[in-house]
C-alpha cells in the first residue's frame, strides 16, 4: 500500500445488481473443469475497493472542470477509413479510426483521402491519417485478439483524452485491437446529408460491428461507450438483444434518462450557465462546421440555431425538427436508454459517479439494475463527469474498465451461453403461487423496453 493511501481521501464504491437473479459466467479451464462465477463477483474483483482521487479536486464540479485542462499527453495513433451507410434510410458517411502502431508524422499527414471530400479544411485530429488503399486491403485477419469498439461523448471523437486513457493500457502490449466509431460530423469529418447524429443514432455502430465481425471472424468483440456514446451503445445493445455480436460492454457516465438529466442541468446556475452553455456552444460549433450541408435541410432554421445558448435549446432548434420530434423533451424521452437495459442480453458493466453534474444521480437506474441479471452498475461517491482524476494525473476509472475487459476476454469462456441463475428475463411478470392466493388470471401485458415513439426502421 502506498504511503499516500493513508492521507488521500477515499470515495465510496458501491455495486447495484440483481441479488435474486445473477448472471452466471463460465471460467476457462485447462483441465476441463467447469467453474462458474457471477457477473457481480467478476465486476467486484475488477474494481479497486477504494476510489482515492486528487484531494485538490474534492467534488464533482472540480473533477469535471479538470477534464478541460490539458495535463498529459497519451500518444495513441490512428488510421481512418470512411464508410458509406449501408441503408438508404440512414444515408451518409461516417469515420472509423483504427488504433495502429506509432508512425512518423509528416507534413502530408494532415491530409485527406485522394479526392479530399472527407475532411474539413483544418485537417485531421493529431496522430490521425487515412489508410492507403493497400493498408486497408491488408486489414482482414484470422487472429483471435480481443477487439474493442469505442463510442465517444457529445461532439467528441477518437482524439478525446479520456478515451486515450482507456486505450493506453490495453492496446499494444496489452494484446487488444481497437477502433473508434466517430459520430457523423465529429472528429473532423464532413457530413453528406442534412442531419447530424442524435442520442439514439445506433445505425453506424451496428454497421461497424457487422463489418468487424466479417473482417475479423475470430476476434471476440467488446464495446465501450462514454457519456452520450454510452447512451447510444446501451440503445444499440437493447435493439440487438440476443442477436448482439458483442461479447460484453462497458458504459461510462451514461446520462440514462435524458429528460431528467436535462431538467437537472436547467435547475441550477452552474448546470445552466456552465455545463449546458458549454455543451450548447460545442454543438453550435459543430453545426457551423457543417452549416453548408445542414442548411439544405428544409426543416432547419439556421438563424434560430445560431441564436441558441444552451444545449436543450440546440436540441429544440435542430434535433427535434430534424428527426421529427415536436419538442426536445419528446426527443429525450424517446432517445433515453434507461429502459433499453431491460433488453440487453450480454454482460455489461456500468461506471457512474454520484456527484456527476451532467449524468446526474437522479437519472441513474438503481431500480432497473436490481431487475436485470445482465448488468452491474458501480457507483462512486466522487469523480465528476468522466473525471476520476487521481493525485499525480492518472484516472481511477481506467482500472476497473481495463480489469473487467481483460477478465471477460481472458478468463471467461465466451463460447458458453450466459445464463441467469433463475432464468427470469428482465420485464417478465412475477407470480407468487402460495396456496392462499387465487389463480393468476390478471392480464399479462408484454413489456417492450425498445418500443419507440418515432417510427424509425432499423438497419437489417
Amino acid at each position: 500500500m502506498s504511503p499516500l493511501s493513508w492521507v488521500l481521501p477515499s470515495g465510496q464504491v458501491s455495486f447495484h445488481y440483481s441479488k435474486e437473479n445473477q448472471l452466471l459466467l463460465t471460467k476457462k479451464s485447462e483441465k476441463g473443469e467447469k467453474k462458474q462465477t457471477t457477473l457481480a463477483d467478476l465486476c467486484r474483483s475488477a474494481t479497486p475497493a477504494t476510489c482515492q482521487l486528487n484531494p485538490f479536486l474534492f467534488n464533482g464540479h472540480l473533477q469535471t472542470a479538470y477534464t478541460t485542462v490539458k495535463n498529459c499527453d497519451i500518444p495513441i495513433y490512428y488510421k481512418r477509413r470512411m464508410f458509406e451507410a449501408d441503408n438508404a434510410v440512414y444515408s451518409g458517411q461516417f469515420a472509423i479510426d483504427f488504433v495502429v502502431d506509432p508512425y512518423e508524422e509528416t507534413d502530408d499527414d494532415q491530409r485527406t483521402d485522394k479526392d479530399r471530400k472527407y475532411t474539413l479544411p483544418s485537417g485531421l485530429p493529431p496522430r490521425t491519417v487515412f489508410f492507403t488503399e493497400e493498408e486497408f486491403a491488408a486489414l482482414p485477419s484470422d487472429d483471435n485478439k480481443p477487439m474493442l469498439v469505442l463510442l465517444h461523448g457529445l461532439s467528441g471523437g477518437s482524439h478525446e483524452i479520456y478515451l486515450r486513457h482507456v486505450l493506453s493500457p490495453i492496446v499494444g502490449e496489452g494484446g487488444w485491437e481497437a477502433c473508434v466509431v466517430n459520430s457523423r460530423g465529429c472528429a473532423q469529418t464532413k457530413i453528406s446529408t442534412g442531419v447530424l447524429y442524435n442520442a439514439r443514432a445506433t445505425w453506424d455502430v451496428r454497421q461497424a460491428v457487422k463489418w468487424l465481425r466479417k473482417t475479423f471472424p475470430n476476434r471476440p468483440l467488446f464495446g465501450i461507450g462514454f457519456s452520450l456514446g454510452a447512451n447510444i451503445l446501451a440503445n444499440y445493445l437493447g435493439e440487438e438483444g440476443e442477436a448482439c455480436q458483442l461479447k460484453a460492454a462497458v458504459l461510462v457516465a451514461n446520462p440514462w434518462n435524458l429528460e431528467v438529466s436535462s431538467l437537472a442541468l436547467q435547475r441550477s446556475y452552474l448546470g445552466l450557465e456552465a455545463y449546458s452553455k458549454t455543451m450548447g456552444s460545442s454543438m453550435k460549433r459543430l453545426f457551423e462546421q457543417h452549416v453548408e450541408e445542414v442548411s439544405k435541410n428544409p426543416r432547419v432554421n439556421v438563424e434560430e440555431v445560431r441564436r441558441i445558448t444552451y444545449l436543450h435549446e440546440f436540441d429544440r432548434a435542430l434535433q427535434g425538427p430534424t428527426w421529427g420530434y415536436p419538442t426536445e423533451t419528446a426527443y429525450y424521452r424517446d432517445a433515453s436508454s434507461v429502459d433499453s437495459l431491460f433488453a440487453i442480453r450480454i454482460p455489461f458493466f456500468t461506471l457512474q459517479a454520484e456527484d456527476d453534474p451532467i449524468s446526474t444521480k437522479e437519472a441513474l437506474p438503481y431500480q432497473e439494475f436490481s431487475k436485470t441479471p445482465y448488468g452491474v452498475m458501480c457507483t462512486t461517491s466522487w469523480g465528476g463527469h468522466l473525471g476520476w482524476f487521481e493525485y499525480g494525473g492518472g484516472r481511477w476509472f481506467v482500472k476497473p474498465i481495463a480489469n473487467f475487459l481483460n477478465k471477460m476476454a481472458k478468463e471467461i469462456d465466451l463460447s458458453t451461453p450466459f445464463v441467469p441463475e433463475n432464468d427470469i428475463l428482465p420485464g417478465r411478470m412475477s407470480s407468487h403461487s402460495e396456496t392462499a392466493k387465487d389463480p393468476d388470471t390478471a392480464p399479462k401485458p408484454n413489456f417492450n423496453p425498445m418500443r419507440r415513439k418515432l417510427g424509425m426502421p432499423l438497419v437489417p
